[in-house]
């Protein structure tokens, strides 16, 4: 049996609800949680996704933004010293940013508040790898 057009378009408006909710609780702990560090919001995000080097574009993308704005992210980065432009290993041409010493050191600091009282902190692994598997399925559907 299929839903209706109306039944249909209320459970997407409802879903649409929540998902906004919880991308909004989300923005609304990183933007508190790197406050305590003296950062903000973009630079927490930088920082957290700096898992090893990145190129700019590949930081950019884990950031969800352009990469003129993740070079804005990063000067801001570099200017306190947190993060470094280094030569490209295979690229002559390209640059990747890495984290200084004192970088990582916060950024550690950081991944640590980040996950107190998260929002999706009430959620099993199990839970978080489901909603993860069902916002990728939504995402690479045409």
């Amino acid at each position: 049996m299929s839903t209706s057009p109306e039944a249909q378009a209320t459970a997407e408006r409802q879903l649409c609800g929540l998902v906004n909710g919880v991308a909004q609780q989300i923005a609304h702990h990183v933007q508190e949680r790197a406050a305590t560090l003296g950062l903000t919001a973009p630079q927490a995000t930088a920082l957290r996704e700096m898992s090893g080097p990145l190129t700019m574009r590949e930081l950019a993308d884990r950031m969800s933004c352009e990469p003129s704005n993740a070079t804005f992210v990063v000067d801001k980065l570099e200017k306190q010293g947190l993060v470094e432009r280094q030569a490209h290993p295979t690229d002559r041409r390209a640059k990747v940013i890495a984290l200084t010493p004192e970088g990582a050191e916060l950024r550690e600091r950081l991944l640590g508040i980040l996950s107190q009282d998260s929002p999706l902190g009430a959620l099993s692994a199990q839970q978080q790898s489901a909603l993860h598997d069902l916002l990728q399925q939504a995402l690479s559907r045409p």
